[in-house]
């Protein structure tokens, strides 16, 4: 595998996007996960949604939008202020823990974030994760309003590193993004953190490891 460059997306692959259930526990006994899980489940949806249906609306807005589904599904009431504490936890999600020492073994290679969240959101992100030093650029869907898996989504990333898609390596978590990224042309690394099957999608990734010090050890 010769890679020159690689691209990884943040929330769930570099950041746990879990890591809010701790706030959502502490606000409200026993459904802190409960929350987290629908919360993120609408959030992917609404992305795709909103793609298909050309009404983009950015990424601070649609993970508003879908914390106000998960407190309804759940009959969980919530004033502003509770809204605002919950939703600003995803300006300090938790880098999971084996994510700096890997990203030190990786920084021979131009390395770049590619997500769907605005600048706004990673900045914080990357910045209170002391890992600003890493990127080489840090690139949102928000410059093309659209979300990932969408073709040009991909192609923003090699013009922003000046690289050949055959030559970048897409690092990724969710499985849809993955299949996007393979269909594009990247050489795929799929993080499997539990050991779950990859979606049927007509594409398989290039590469599955279970962290990201597994794929640092794996490259040449």
């Amino acid at each position: 595998m010769s890679v020159k460059a690689i691209f990884f997306d943040a929330y769930g692959t570099l950041f746990d996007v879990h890591s809010v259930s701790e706030k959502c526990e502490q606000l409200f006994p026993e459904k802190g996960m409960q929350i987290s899980e629908i919360w993120r489940m609408k959030q992917l949806e609404y992305t795709w949604l909103r793609s298909l249906m050309d009404r983009y609306e950015d990424f601070w807005k649609v993970t508003e939008d879908s914390l106000l589904f998960a407190l309804k599904a759940l009959d969980l009431q919530a004033s502003q202020e509770i809204r605002s504490a919950l939703l600003n936890e995803y300006l300090r999600l938790k880098a999971f823990p084996e994510v700096p020492k890997a990203l030190e073994m990786l920084s021979n290679r131009k390395m770049a974030i590619l997500s769907n969240g605005t600048q706004e959101m990673l900045n914080p992100l990357v910045r209170n994760a002391n890992l600003t030093e890493a990127f080489n650029e840090v690139i949102s869907v928000d410059e093309l309003k659209i979300y990932k898996p969408y073709m040009g989504v991909y192609e923003l990333g090699t013009a922003k590193l000046s690289i050949n898609k055959t030559d970048a390596l897409f690092v990724t978590s969710n499985p849809w993004d993955a299949s996007g990224a393979k269909t594009f042309g990247f050489q795929v690394c799929w993080i499997n953190r539990n050991n779950k099957p990859f979606d049927e999608l007509g594409v398989q990734p290039d590469l599955v490891v279970k962290n990201l010090e597994e794929l640092a050890n794996t490259l040449p």
